[in-house]
């Protein structure tokens, strides 16, 4: 039998729209000769819907959306759409559409609530683990995080002799998830002795990025399929269920479990295996991005479709010379096009001509628009203003940040008058021990670099430049010492540790939730460690009022990490260290 894995790019609350891009997919993948199409989960609301949920409207338009596609699946044909179901309560479903009516509405069991998932505030958790009977074939079917616990639905379905377990998925992206997702279903697929097919989401939502990488697996664990990454993606492949057969008869350990209770068998009805492989296709298995090129992609396709999706179309950001500023150009550049990007180089007098040439440099190379506005007027004039009421104290962060809110201003009026979004620059590294300035730098509509550590950041350029194939980023950016150029002299490293020390500590403490001891015996100096993680504590206040960006850690800022700004807590007892 030949299978679709429709990966694709859904818009929240587009329902509609959503309803004829997989009405358009089915269409593909029936003249490919599918017989089996899967769609992402809640492919018809989009992912995830939020509070839209407690909308009645938008629940019976989802309703009405899965009838529209339903009745444009024709008989012999199996879909699998992923929608909100309203069955006294609200699930999240998985229909099975054949014939142009709903078979089955498969409810979704294991409902995500860490990190960035609250499925327990919208969805009731389903029952049951059905299986289809496809002709000779019985093939089980899930939803997203069903597959990720052993011994969930898929176990009780393979149990019951499916041979094929087929989940559709909105599984955001992180780094290095792909690689876990990929060691994960290769044990269920060999454990279970079945094909496993995984159907994911692609596309940006918000802070969230959905990397497709839809995948299937044989029933020995060896993967047969893989879609491309971060782009929408048909990815045809052959199943010869006997192969299954086979393999579990040769496996006696099922043998030795049993069901509690026999599982539903939907009957599918018209559907006919094919016997001559006459013409079965190559499976399609497409080369993993490095880590550098999988955060870059999601990157560009992050701030891609929040600009697509909300019907912006142009940015503007300050270019300063370094290289978080010329990182984010670069970014905008190849997620919006060169003709719709802005650069706005702001000098002042600490602000050295090697800066200056640099985004210059940088603005050529990408092709952008350059405009130069000089901040020393305004400087001048906030001094003359504050004269008075500052007098006899000495110049200190006060004066710094009035020259990063002078630039916000500037690059937000920009935004107003054109109607241009304003992109921030800073780096998480930054974000995490308040090394920026609110209404300054952190000012924006959205932050492309977030949630991206400082060391990460050199590494994702200097990937960009490989994969163009030429200095995009200038080497004098990736080597100069990182400085705010705030006063004379001034570099990052007088603030903070340097990077290579301070992005490991941040991760043990934010990802990780290390304690300081830990921290510590991981080779860390103590007052570096207590010192930065008083600064993360501290910093709370300012990351609330930061712009959303874009996930691409396993713990971010915002919807991921969750901490009281008002909060006493340090660890230890008063004294004791």
């Amino acid at each position: 039998m030949r299978v679709a894995l429709a990966q694709i790019n859904t818009t929240v609350g587009d329902i509609w729209g959503n309803a004829e891009r997989v009405s358009s997919a089915l269409e593909r993948a029936l003249e490919g000769g599918a017989e089996i199409v899967a769609f992402p989960e809640l492919a018809l609301t989009g992912y995830p819907p939020e509070d839209l949920l407690l909308r009645p409207g938008f629940v019976r338009d989802n309703l009405a959306a899965l009838e529209e596609v339903a009745s444009r699946v024709p008989e012999g044909v199996v879909a699998a759409v992923g929608f909100v179901d309203l069955e006294s309560d609200l699930y999240n479903a998985c229909a099975v559409v054949s014939g142009g009516r709903v078979l089955h509405r498969y409810h979704k069991r294991y409902l995500p609530n860490y990190g960035v998932f609250d499925e327990n505030r919208y969805f009731r958790e389903g029952k049951g683990a059905p299986v289809l009977r496809l002709d000779g074939t019985l093939a089980g079917i899930s939803v997203c995080e069903d597959i990720w616990y052993p011994g969930g639905p898929a176990r009780e379905q393979a149990l019951a002799g499916a041979s094929v377990l087929l989940n559709i998925s909105a599984s955001p992206y992180h780094r290095r998830k792909g690689a876990l997702r990929e060691r994960m279903l290769a044990v269920r697929a060999s454990d279970y002795g079945c094909y496993v097919l995984f159907c994911n989401l692609v596309g940006g939502q918000d802070e969230l990025v959905f990397d497709g990488h839809s995948l299937v697996f044989d029933p020995e664990g060896r993967l047969l399929a893989r879609a491309r990454q971060f782009e929408e993606d048909m990815l045809f492949v052959d199943l010869y269920p006997e192969e299954a057969l086979v393999q579990r008869l040769h496996e006696s350990r099922p043998r030795k479990e049993e069901l509690e209770d026999e599982p539903e068998v939907v009957e599918v009805p018209g559907f006919r295996e094919r016997r001559e492989p006459a013409q079965s296709r190559e499976p399609r298995v497409e080369t993993l991005l490095p880590e550098e090129g999988e955060v870059l992609e999601a990157l560009v396709l992050g701030l891609r479709d929040y600009f697509r999706k909300n019907g912006f179309s142009r940015a503007v950001l300050g270019l300063s010379g370094g290289i978080d500023s010329s990182l984010t150009a670069a970014i905008a550049a190849r997620a919006l096009g060169p003709e719709n990007v802005t650069g706005v180089l702001m000098p002042s007098r600490y602000t050295s001509e090697a800066s200056n040439a640099d985004a210059r440099a940088v603005a050529k190379n990408l092709g952008i628009d350059v405009r130069v506005i000089p901040i020393g007027p305004a400087f001048d004039a906030y001094r003359q203003m504050l004269e008075e009421v500052f007098r006899g104290l000495p110049e200190d962060v006060t004066e710094e940040n009035i020259q990063a809110r002078i630039r916000g201003n500037i690059v937000m009026a920009l935004s107003n008058k054109f109607g241009w979004i304003a992109l921030s620059t800073g780096n998480k590294s930054e974000m995490s021990v308040g090394y920026s300035t609110l209404y300054g730098d952190m000012a924006g509509g959205f932050s492309v670099l977030k949630d991206v550590p400082k060391t990460l950041v050199y590494r994702v350029a200097r990937h960009l430049n490989r994969s163009e194939g030429r200095e995009v980023i200038p080497e004098s950016v990736l080597t100069k010492e990182p400085s705010a150029e705030l006063r004379p002299g001034q570099r990052d490293v007088d603030s903070l540790p340097p990077y290579e020390v301070l992005d490991p500590i941040l991760e043990a403490y934010i990802e990780d939730d290390k304690g300081v001891g830990e921290i510590v015996a991981m080779g860390f100096e103590e007052e570096d460690v207590r010192r930065v993680v008083r600064m993360v504590d501290r910093a709370e206040y300012k990351r609330r009022q930061a712009p959303v960006g874009i996930k691409v850690t396993t713990r971010a800022f915002g919807r991921d990490r969750r901490m009281p700004i008002t909060n006493r807590y340090s660890e230890g007892r008063p004294g004791i260290r």
